[in-house]
């Protein structure tokens, strides 16, 4: 639940998440994407609409990580 909240509060990716926490980004997300619906559901609902949102825009920062990448070289 505190892995749910810390997402939900921060808009973060589940690598931050894992990151803040000090897990692998598969426990993460094996307890925020299915775990945590039997749990707490209304909090997995939240959950799910920003791990959405962020499966929406990766492509898009991954283009940004690459352009910074090359800009600096």
């Amino acid at each position: 639940m505190e892995l749910g909240e810390y997402i939900i509060q921060n808009r973060t990716t589940v690598r931050g998440a894992a990151k803040k926490f000090g897990v692998s980004k598969s426990t993460v997300h094996k307890d925020v994407a299915q775990r945590l619906k039997y749990v707490d559901p209304q909090l997995y609902r939240q959950v799910k609409q920003i791990l959405e949102i962020n499966k929406a825009q990766r492509h898009i920062r991954g283009g940004m990580a690459t352009k910074m990448k090359y800009k600096k070289q």
